[in-house]
């Protein structure tokens, strides 16, 4: 109930009024979120790398009003990885880009300009020398974002995509994916879903996720682990290690703020360990989902807001 509550409130512009005029706020979403600028996501990025860790970079924006804002994104992204390239940090720091930030569902040609956009970004990418995913949203968005994933990667065969585990069409989709070349993320999912879709329990999610990690793990493609869950990333080990991976050829990826001095231990111990790294304006969204995500991250929160009121 209370994952739901946080849910809707990401969506609703009266609690995000009133959260961003709290004055406490930015300092706690600071923790979740590099920072407003460019400048600011660059900075954090050079820390982590410098921390033996790798970086996916997440220029926050939702919910595309118009095509020029979707092109505006697109820009955004093209100025980051400009950035990346410049101050050497390309080769270990790619993009995330969430296809409705850039146009996906515009009324007219949504899609098309998506792509288009996309492209745009990938392109930019390649001349960096790093590399793109796509991010995943709720599950209206799956077959549009594969099919759009699709196209580019006749071009671009680097193009990573994200799958939840907790949609029941997920273990499918990680078979059509697991071939090699392919790099996928595989997260739980972080969106109220209908039962009719989605696996409810935490159980029956864990168990979904399990499923999810053997089929990748036993294919021929990059998996990504993007886990929090000690669990999780104990038995994405033990898969790798049964399937004879090299530790060059997965990662485990975890949230800016989250679980910090597991990611330096699993770095530390020659793991490829990825941070999730979102910054800019639009953090609203963003930052009410991973209040909703994880209990322990609400009760921070509050007590930051207790303490700072």
């Amino acid at each position: 109930m209370l994952r739901s509550a946080l849910l809707a409130a990401s969506r609703s512009p009266q609690v995000r009024t009133m959260v961003e005029k709290f004055p406490p706020t930015h300092a706690i979403v600071e923790r979740f979120v590099a920072g407003d600028r460019l400048d600011q996501g660059v900075d954090a990025t050079e820390k982590l790398v410098t921390s033996g860790r790798k970086v996916t970079l997440d220029h926050l924006g939702e919910d595309t009003k118009d095509a020029d804002q979707a092109a505006g994104t697109a820009l955004a992204y093209e100025h980051l990885l400009t950035a990346l390239k410049e101050t050497g940090l390309a080769a270990d720091a790619e993009v995330s880009v969430k296809l409705s930030a850039v146009g996906q569902f515009l009324p007219v040609d949504g899609e098309k300009i998506a792509l288009e956009n996309a492209r745009r970004i990938c392109e930019a990418a390649a001349a960096a020398g790093t590399t793109v995913t796509l991010d995943m949203e709720d599950h209206t968005t799956t077959d549009s974002t594969l099919a759009i994933a699709r196209e580019l990667r006749a071009d671009f065969p680097w193009l990573g995509v994200v799958l939840q585990a907790y949609l029941r069409r997920t273990e499918a989709d990680c078979r059509d994916l697991s071939h090699e070349g392919s790099r996928v993320r595989i997260c739980k999912g972080a969106y109220k879903e209908p039962e009719s879709v989605a696996f409810q329990g935490k159980r029956d999610v864990d168990l979904a996720y399990v499923r999810a990690l053997k089929v990748l793990m036993a294919g021929e493609g990059y998996p990504m682990v993007a886990s929090h869950d000690p669990n999780m990333i104990k038995i994405a080990g033990q898969l790798a290690e049964w399937n004879k991976r090299d530790v060059s050829s997965f990662e485990y990826q975890m949230l800016y703020g989250i679980r910090p001095e597991e990611q330096l231990r699993l770095a530390e111990a020659g793991n490829t360990m990825r941070v999730y790294l979102p910054y800019g304006q639009e953090w609203y969204g963003y930052f009410m989902r991973r209040l909703a995500e994880r209990p322990a991250n609400l009760t921070f929160f509050l007590r930051a807001m207790a303490t700072r009121g």
